[in-house]
């Protein structure tokens, strides 16, 4: 018999720590959003990885501000390609610089116009290098005079000339 989201609640960080990653994959997306905020940063990266896309989708804001920057570093592209706004809002610089350019291009423009201006300067070098015409054109205006020395001279030169 599964585990209530009641007895989900129940458990602390060592034991949502310990479970593996084949249990993760097997609970429902309920269960997944019953984990208690504080305690969603004892999963394994491996746990992450293995989380569906409507897991991932049932995580709230709360739950995805507590992820740890390794744990964002271990999502599909499939899980970051289906974020809503409210979760791409809820990062923070240091997860969007967890990021790899593959993660980062599942992102929607709806998502990437969706960082915070504050948040935006997390972004790698490596990233905004490899940013398609599209994704860049959907940074904001805020969100481009955010930007650091650093990152507006990794703009390659044919995204320049496309804005």
């Amino acid at each position: 018999k599964a585990l209530t989201t009641d007895q989900i609640v129940a458990l602390g960080s060592a034991q949502i720590g310990a479970l593996t990653s084949a249990q993760i994959a097997g609970m429902s997306s309920g269960q997944i959003a019953a984990i208690e905020t504080n305690d969603i940063g004892a999963l394994k990266t491996a746990a992450i990885a293995a989380l569906t896309t409507n897991q991932t989708a049932a995580l709230s804001t709360d739950q995805f501000q507590q992820l740890s920057t390794a744990q964002v570093s271990a999502m599909t592209t499939a899980n970051l390609a289906i974020l809503t706004t409210d979760q791409i809002v809820a990062m923070s610089s240091n997860q969007f610089g967890a990021l790899s350019s593959n993660q980062f291009n599942a992102l929607s423009t709806t998502d990437i116009a969706a960082i915070e201006t504050a948040d935006i300067i997390g972004l790698k070098t490596s990233i905004i290098a490899t940013l398609k015409t599209a994704q860049l054109a959907a940074l904001t205006t805020d969100q481009l005079s955010n930007l650091t020395t650093g990152q507006i001279a990794a703009i390659t030169t044919a995204n320049i000339q496309a804005l």
